[in-house]
């Protein structure tokens, strides 16, 4: 079975967590390190549905940062991007969401971004600009609970990839249906879309 193109790109998005899985093994009970907690999803959720997405207008800061940072780096993007719509009196058109454009060892190159139902009228501020969502095929897949547990659902779309001989684009899409920056912790709900080579 040919190996899924996704897995490489993911490694870099899954090595902070594994730094803290083995410091966890090296200081707490070897038996609840190593016990691996299955994904939380709800009966509903997609888990691999095949759907197309149309592009959306949207704001976004584009910008990079570390895998030790990621989760700091996106909640500073989306507080300047809500800053910008709340001061331009914009509502956002759907939910907030992340592109990653590029990954490596040390850490990735990301859109934040937020869908608008049409370009503001006048330019937005520094830092920002207006695009077009990515679309196409993709696979919807849904992660529940904590941005530092997310790393298990995109081990699990891995694997789901590589049954299937699927083959990935070098680009992840987390669409966040509870607010990043102000939901509880452990309360996250977000789609995770994976574009499909053709």
């Amino acid at each position: 079975m040919p190996r899924c193109r996704l897995a490489p790109f993911l490694v870099p998005f899954l090595m902070p967590f594994l730094a803290i899985a083995a410091v966890m093994i090296g200081f707490g009970s070897p038996q609840q390190a190593l016990a691996q907690k299955p994904v939380t999803t709800q009966s509903i959720d997609p888990f691999g549905q095949e759907l197309k997405l149309t592009p959306k207008t949207i704001i976004f800061v584009a910008g990079s940062g570390t895998w030790d940072k990621v989760y700091d780096v996106l909640i500073d993007a989306f507080k300047k991007l809500n800053v910008y719509l709340d001061g331009a009196g914009l509502k956002a058109a759907g939910p907030a969401m992340t592109i990653y454009t590029s990954t490596d060892d040390t850490g990735f190159d990301f859109k934040a971004a937020i869908p608008l139902a049409e370009p503001p009228k006048t330019p937005p501020a520094r830092g920002i600009a207006v695009g077009q969502s990515p679309d196409g095929k993709m696979l919807k897949f849904v992660h529940r609970g904590s941005y530092d547990e997310i790393a298990q659902t995109y081990e699990a779309i891995t694997n789901f990839l590589d049954e299937r001989g699927l083959d990935a684009k070098d680009l992840l899409i987390e669409e966040y249906l509870t607010d990043l920056v102000t939901a509880p912790p452990g309360k996250l709900v977000v789609n995770v879309f994976v574009p499909l080579r053709q």
